[in-house]
């Protein structure tokens, strides 16, 4: 992907090119995973009942082609490419003039400027390579989180074994803190949730973020699920103090954990052995 022709500001700026074409795609995920489990699970649930699952056209990642939700016009290629096509456009639909949500360029944005990010960090290298593919995955997840407080297996294990892979050669950690980074991972907010549903009787989180924080350990290792799990924590409770007094929410309203832990790990994969230092002792 990245040349060794390429200097270093080359390699970043093609890393923004093509992170914007992910980002465009990672819109679509975000838009269509979730949508694809539901009909899913509606199958298994009407298999189960021993009924006939619906007879639906066919929904993934591919097809149909993407449409204005309002008015079922067909997005043209001129009309998809990354942020210039809804600049301009002003955030509108051209057939029916519906609004156009900034989400989508947002998204768009946010996977240049993290693969630019990671490139510029580690270089126009596997590892750069391998931490723009982390990037990716966690911004699906934090947007899918946000909307349907669900993080879906299809990212988050893939993720852990791609992990898992990355550092069968010691890319980010050795192999051995990358598996004892998953398990701490999955068994902390594990722990977290059975001691909270002991003493509270109910759920304080979904099994998503265990599999999230076993993913990230498995990327990071172990060494970087303690500043992880602070730095989410802090947030998240910040945002959800904010969001009572701001929007009088209820304190028992749930909150999606996942997008604190997807930005948590993002920090901890550039500035991960410094922040440990603070917390771990020295040699």
């Amino acid at each position: 992907m990245f040349p060794s022709l390429l200097d270093p500001a080359a390699a970043v700026v093609v890393a923004g090119v093509v992170g914007l074409l992910v980002g465009s795609f990672l819109n679509v995920v975000i838009h269509r995973l979730p949508k694809m489990l539901e009909r899913g699970w509606r199958a298994q649930c009407a298999e189960l009942a021993g009924q006939t699952p619906a007879n639906e056209p066919a929904y993934n990642l591919v097809v149909p082609r993407s449409a204005c939700p309002a008015c079922g016009h067909r997005i043209t290629a001129l009309e998809n490419v990354p942020v210039v096509s809804w600049l301009a456009l002003r955030g509108r639909c051209r057939a029916c003039g519906a609004a156009i949500p900034a989400r989508y360029p947002i998204v768009e944005l946010l996977g240049a400027l993290l693969a630019m990010l990671a490139i510029w960090h580690f270089g126009p290298t596997a590892k750069g390579l391998a931490a723009c593919g982390l990037l990716w995955t966690l911004v699906a997840l934090t947007f899918i989180d946000a909307d349907t407080q669900l993080l879906p297996d299809d990212l988050t294990l893939p993720l852990l074994w791609a992990g898992l892979l990355v550092n069968l050669g010691g890319v980010f950690v050795p192999l051995a803190d990358a598996v004892i980074g998953a398990i701490a991972g999955y068994l902390v907010l594990w722990s977290v949730y059975w001691l909270f549903k002991l003493i509270r009787g109910k759920e304080g989180m979904g099994y998503g973020d265990f599999k999230l924080l076993a993913a990230l350990g498995a990327w990071l290792g172990w060494k970087a699920l303690p500043g992880i799990v602070l730095l989410s924590s802090v947030a998240g409770a910040v945002v959800g103090i904010v969001l009572m007094v701001v929007h009088r929410r209820d304190g028992g309203t749930p909150l999606p954990f996942g997008p604190y832990l997807a930005i948590a790990g993002a920090i901890a994969l550039f500035v991960g052995e410094p922040l440990a230092r603070l917390y771990l002792p020295g040699p």
